[in-house]
């Protein structure tokens, strides 16, 4: 059996031990018959895989659930964070936590 990469840091320094593997790196241990996660590809509006850390543009203006405020279309939003659920991006702007759809924004 080949030893897998590890699915935290992606390094491939790993040990195995009888019923699971170990980053040697990170620390990271998953189990031996664990299926490897899949990655799970996040687009915006034009089809451009997103990534961590990416910097993307508000595509349309978006009303704020829980008040009157709107976000611009045209807002630049760096730093992004991709997450599991039906918001796929965690993000901050003006200082304020906001989570927003990969379908309201463009690659910027």
């Amino acid at each position: 059996m080949t030893k897998p990469a590890c699915p935290a840091c992606t390094l491939e320094d790993v040990l195995s031990h009888a019923d699971r593997w170990e980053c040697a790196t990170c620390g990271h241990e998953w189990a031996k018959d664990a299926a490897p996660e899949a990655a799970r590809a996040v687009k915006d509006a034009h089809g451009n895989p997103l990534a961590d850390g990416d910097t993307v543009v508000l595509i349309q203006d978006l009303k704020l659930r829980g008040g009157s405020g709107v976000l611009k279309g045209g807002t630049k939003v760096k730093n992004i964070r991709l997450v599991a659920g039906d918001h796929e991006i965690d993000c901050k702007i003006d200082g304020s936590p906001m989570a927003l759809k990969a379908c309201f924004v463009k690659k910027g």
